[in-house]
């Protein structure tokens, strides 16, 4: 589900607003012309009367009608194109022009997506994601492996925190690979600092590049979506973000466990988790939870979704917002 039918439709209404503007600026154009170069009105309607003349000659049977009228109006095309430049325009100055010249703004070309309706989908799943600026700082291109130790054995691991991390990032790959086929999730744990959100962040700007649908949404946020839904006015803006929530191909729930905990936010977390399950949605969610903490914090219900059906990706680490702080000094 790269688009909602909404999303769509408004794309498509863009398309066709832009007809529109195309016909009424021809219009302006044409006006312009009849007014300065009253001959090549004379041009145009001899053109329409020699069409009309032709087409009554092809009726009562005259084959060679049709060649006729296509000599008549290449000479009158030229003489158009003639007057048209020694009045200092182009030559293609009254026809209709477009912002698109390869599918003439509609979208589509022989049945296909043109690069340019690619270009606005992606734009509206950018916009749509809350993330559209933090992915152009946050992807795998700006990663860097210089902010974990490559010294210190980490008990129980047997490898540094850069060695466990080029695992996770070969990880993450993987993850992207198989989105098409499967829309799998992820529980990233770990400290402050030690890059979960940057690495959800790689994630989704590589695949909203491919024109999958991703939702970014703090714990507080996606809750507060819920919560308005259920107890708040229920508008279509409301309605929209609460379908998106459940429909979009990759829902990042950042910070798991700020938010106010209580039987409300424990039963709307498993109804999440549960019917993106259900739908074959990706769901990427990040806390710094322990998973007995998370177990308990969420009753027993999630943890059994999250173990069965989410692959649980530790993280290990200084936190890095510290470093940065630290270098910009050094």
């Amino acid at each position: 589900m790269a688009l909602s039918n909404s999303q769509y439709d408004s794309i498509i209404r863009r398309y066709q607003q832009q007809q529109l503007e195309n016909k009424h600026e021809q219009d302006k154009r044409v006006e312009e012309i009849y007014a300065r170069i009253p001959a090549v009105k004379e041009l145009d309607q001899a053109s329409t009367k020699a069409a009309v003349k032709a087409a009554r000659q092809m009726l009562d049977g005259r084959k060679e009608a049709l060649i006729r009228l296509r000599e008549e109006m290449a000479d009158l095309k030229e003489q158009k194109e003639i007057l048209l430049k020694s009045a200092g325009y182009p030559a293609d100055y009254m026809e209709m022009h477009y912002l698109c010249p390869d599918c003439h703004d509609t979208g589509y070309i022989d049945g296909k997506k043109c690069h340019c309706f690619r270009k606005a989908q992606m734009k509206l799943l950018y916009a749509q994601s809350n993330i559209e600026e933090v992915v152009r700082q946050e992807n795998f291109r700006t990663f860097s492996f210089d902010f974990y130790d490559d010294e210190q054995i980490i008990p129980g691991l047997g490898k540094t925190a850069r060695q466990h991390m080029g695992q996770v990032v070969e990880l993450c790959q993987r993850f992207i690979h198989r989105f098409g086929q499967e829309k799998g999730n992820i529980l990233f744990t770990g400290s402050t600092g030690v890059g979960k959100t940057f690495l959800t962040n790689c994630i989704a700007r590589e695949l909203m590049d491919q024109y999958y649908s991703v939702i970014y949404l703090s714990s507080n946020d996606l809750f507060d979506v819920f919560s308005k839904s259920k107890f708040g006015s229920w508008d279509d803006d409301m309605q929209d973000m609460y379908n998106y929530v459940l429909e979009c191909d990759l829902l990042i729930i950042d910070d798991l466990g700020t938010e106010l905990n209580n039987s409300f936010t424990s039963s709307q977390l498993f109804y999440c988790i549960n019917e993106r399950l259900l739908r074959k949605k990706g769901t990427i969610i990040s806390t710094n939870l322990s998973f007995n903490v998370l177990r308990d914090s969420y009753t027993d219900r999630v943890a059994s979704r999250i173990i069965s059906h989410y692959e649980t990706v530790p993280l290990y680490g200084d936190d890095i917002r510290i470093k940065k702080r630290q270098n910009c000094y050094d």
